[in-house]
């Protein structure tokens, strides 16, 4: 059950017709940060695990 380009592309075209083309940028930015953070919060519980 893979994804494949039909698929993508319509994803694709519904996440446009939703937010919009201005709206994207910021949208995958704050995603950036998230996930960021959760590396960041994550390599921090491993730092205190092991002392």
């Amino acid at each position: 059950m893979g994804l494949g380009a039909p698929e993508i592309i319509l994803i694709i075209i519904a996440i446009l017709l939703l937010f919009g083309g201005k709206k994207i940028p910021q949208l995958m930015r704050g995603l950036g940060e998230g996930v960021k953070s959760f590396k960041e919060a994550k390599g921090d519980a491993d730092t205190a695990v092991k002392e």
